[in-house]
């Protein structure tokens, strides 16, 4: 079986800039792996390379053994995405709003109602499904955001910020659902800026500055060669001292 995610050598460039500069990393199957970086570092464009989104300079990168640029629509069939600014219809309710991203998912109508069905557990939202999205907070739209991402159970699922600007509360919960689901079977490539959140969700992080990736390992691993106390030392340290 092919790792859920391979790149090699991949570049992103947009005039002289160069937004990724030949990073190379893999994703095993049913591992959370994140990248973490400073703003400007690369992450966003990565994930949106790897969404195919966007199409890179040079380099090569595959999901599950597809191509991104040969086979994005068979790619487009078995992942999911979910942007940091996402956001949903905000006059549908949200019940409405999953039923109608699950139409555009899938033409059949019993595999709508299940992925329906399973998105409103994800959500864990009950009767305010039936409001309209105009009327939730923040954490509520993000969960019925992360919802419709995963309503398709992708093998492969690319999340950016997936708990940007939540509280407490709701980050908890939103990072309960990320485990869970890997704990069923589905990948992750997602970023954050909370090191609390990668150290606590990923198998393994991958820190990137200037395009560059730095240092991959598992947070025990690098915690232990940085000698640091927590996740956020060692970034400060790789992001520092290069």
């Amino acid at each position: 079986m092919p790792n859920a995610v391979e790149v090699k050598n991949l570049s992103k460039s947009y005039g002289k800039i160069k937004a990724v500069a030949g990073i190379t990393f893999e994703v095993g199957e049913n591992e959370i792996f994140a990248l973490v970086g400073p703003n400007g570092a690369g992450k966003s464009t990565t994930l949106r390379i790897m969404a195919t989104i966007l199409t890179p300079t040079s380099g090569s990168a595959s999901v599950y053994g597809l191509d991104i640029n040969k086979d994005a629509d068979k790619i487009r069939q078995i992942i999911s995405y979910l942007p940091e600014e996402a956001g949903a219809y905000k006059n549908m309710s949200g019940i409405a709003y999953l039923r109608f991203m699950a139409a555009l998912y899938d033409d059949d109508g019993k595999k709508q109602t299940e992925n329906v069905n399973f998105a409103i557990q994800i959500t864990g939202l009950g009767s305010r499904l039936k409001d309209k999205v105009k009327s939730y907070s923040k954490g509520m739209t993000r969960k019925l955001l992360l919802a419709r991402t995963v309503m398709t159970r992708p093998k492969l699922a690319i999340l950016d910020e997936p708990t940007s600007g939540l509280d407490v509360i709701n980050s908890m919960e939103i990072r309960r659902i990320i485990r869970d689901l890997s704990n069923q079977g589905m990948s992750v490539l997602l970023s954050s800026h909370n090191m609390l959140e990668i150290e606590f969700l990923s198998n393994r992080v991958a820190i990137i500055d200037q395009g560059k990736i730095h240092e991959i390992g598992t947070p025990e691993e690098l915690k232990q060669k940085y000698n640091s106390k927590n996740l956020e030392e060692v970034f400060l340290a790789v992001t520092t001292t290069k």
